[in-house]
């Protein structure tokens, strides 16, 4: 279907570019890495959204002000307490020329619901009705508050193409995670852009779907996207003009984008978290709060917003950010090392302890940087680290393996709402319903649980928010994370785009809305 190569360094792909013969509208664009695959539910990450809005449809989207505009669903009701119906958009069609309809719709529910990282949010939820070809029925086992929410994350697939064995024998539709798949290495989906070449950890080349249904959007007809790790040669490609558009833009380097001529640099405030977790089940000192609670007070999150950060970020004390119901701004920032030292001795561990900690190293702004940093605050504590850092398309392997003591994770809510922060980081590891998920930290208390439960079937905002704001208060008095930043959200682009209008808190641009001026 498309092109696969590797060994191709960045750097002499970025000395092609300009050399290279493109379409009519053709726009390079650089991220700090490319998608691990190209199957939209092997794993719940930034970078298979930002793939999956470019290839794919949802039935909604969010606006830029947290709002939501019909896609593949033209119009949605709430008919029951317990079902929205969504009517569907006619005459669409999949890349491979078959037509979308509901059947489309209830396949990928029930593929969803098989994800192990995408059925946590979905487990309010028990089934999608077809009532016809064009009308579904979206229910929920109890009355939820969060289902247009949810629905930004139903990307319709194309249940024909997906469907029936590989010439080996294998499942079309298996979900195979950090594997090799049918779904990892074809797509077929309704969106903007059709992949047709792809050369893992070098560049993805998107066409312009040229049967695509939204007739008024933008203009490109082809996207080159080529990860740049390195920070100063992603910026230095931007503002050469050897790419369109960079993201992210590092702290050091705001005012020279926003100075330079002929780019624009637009910053949005982030709602993502970056936190680190201590593993329980490795390590026995780990079980105690008061240990655990010594290494909150041990790293400076304020020092590293100043000092790595450059002030491009907000300094954490929970995860939910300001705006969300589960904000609660008595939880602040505690770093006192002298307290640190206090709780170190007074649960025994005066003398410290050995870890190994892992980080990825080009998944969140500076966060190899931010992990020496923290491993340098814990030695003050006597806690000696083994710091490994690595690409995220090795990292997330190693994280779901649970391959160290401490391990990072950054989190932007998917529902935009506080309880999804508890569900994947911190509920109860529980492989059936998904929830913690992308808990490394084998944190589990049942009172914390069930605040989250109450909240998902609470359809009244005081009192979601009295629960959550409950749950986040348990979480902090047990330290049952380390809580660093809200990591603030910059790109690069060149002038003559609408970028800025492409844009969104949730970091996946709307590729398929941007238009170059001719």
């Amino acid at each position: 279907m498309f092109k696969f190569a590797s060994g191709v360094a960045t750097a002499a792909l970025i000395a092609s570019l300009s050399s290279a013969a493109y379409a009519e509208n053709t726009v390079r664009v650089a991220y700090d890495a490319d998608p691990v695959s190209l199957d939209p539910y092997e794993q719940l990450s930034g970078g298979t959204l930002q793939l999956s809005h470019m290839v794919f449809d949802p039935l909604v989207r969010w606006t830029q002000d947290l709002q939501f505009e019909a896609r593949l669903a033209e119009s949605w009701e709430q008919i029951d307490p317990t079902t929205m119906r969504f009517k569907l958009r006619e005459g669409v069609t999949f890349h491979s020329g078959n037509a979308f309809t509901a059947k489309d719709v209830d396949w990928t529910f029930d593929r969803i619901k098989e994800s192990a990282d995408f059925k946590g949010i979905f487990a309010p939820f028990t089934d999608v009705e077809v009532i016809d070809d064009y009308t579904i029925d979206l229910k929920t086992s109890e009355p939820y508050p969060l289902v247009l929410h949810t629905a930004t994350y139903i990307f319709a697939m194309d249940s024909a193409y997906y469907s029936g064995s590989t010439s080996d024998g294998k499942d079309k539709a298996e979900i195979v995670k950090h594997g090799d798949s049918f779904a990892s290495r074809n797509m077929s989906g309704t969106g903007p852009f059709i992949v047709t070449e792809r050369e893992q950890g070098v560049k993805v080349v998107f066409d312009r779907n040229d049967t695509y249904w939204d007739v008024d959007a933008g203009n490109v007809d082809e996207i080159i996207l080529t990860p740049i790790k390195e920070d100063p040669t992603r910026v230095a490609a931007l503002l050469s003009g050897d790419v369109d558009f960079i993201a992210p833009v590092p702290p050091t380097d705001l005012k020279r984008v926003d100075g330079a001529s002929g780019v624009e640099l637009i910053t949005m405030p982030g709602t993502r978290i970056i936190t680190f977790q201590m593993n329980q089940e490795r390590v026995e000192a780990f079980k105690d709060a008061r240990v655990r609670q010594a290494i909150d007070y041990a790293v400076n999150n304020s020092g590293i917003v100043d000092r790595i950060m450059r002030g491009f970020g907000t300094v954490a004390g929970q995860a939910s950010p300001e705006g969300y119901l589960g904000h609660d701004p008595s939880l602040t920032p505690r770093y006192d090392l002298e307290k640190a030292k206090a709780l170190m001795e007074d649960a025994g561990y005066a003398d410290g302890f050995s870890i190994t900690m892992m980080a990825p190293n080009n998944r969140y702004v500076n966060d190899d940087r931010i992990a020496q940093a923290v491993a340098s605050m814990l030695s003050q504590i006597n806690i000696t680290v083994d710091l490994q850092t690595m690409p995220k398309a090795q990292y997330w392997p190693k994280f779901d393996e649970r391959a160290a003591d401490m391990m990072m994770i950054g989190w932007h809510a998917d529902t935009e709402d506080s309880a999804n922060f508890h569900q994947f980081l911190s509920a109860c590891p529980d492989a059936d319903s998904g929830n913690g998920q992308y808990n490394s930290g084998a944190y589990c208390n049942e009172m914390t649980d069930n605040l989250m439960d109450q909240s998902n079937t609470e359809t009244d905002p005081a009192k979601r928010a009295e629960a959550l704001k409950k749950l986040e208060g348990i979480l902090y008095a047990e330290s049952a994370f380390i809580p660093l930043h809200w990591q603030n959200l910059a790109w690069g682009s060149k002038e003559g785009m609408n970028s800025a209008e492409i844009v969104n808190a949730l970091n996946f641009p709307y590729f398929g809305d941007l238009v170059v001026s001719e």
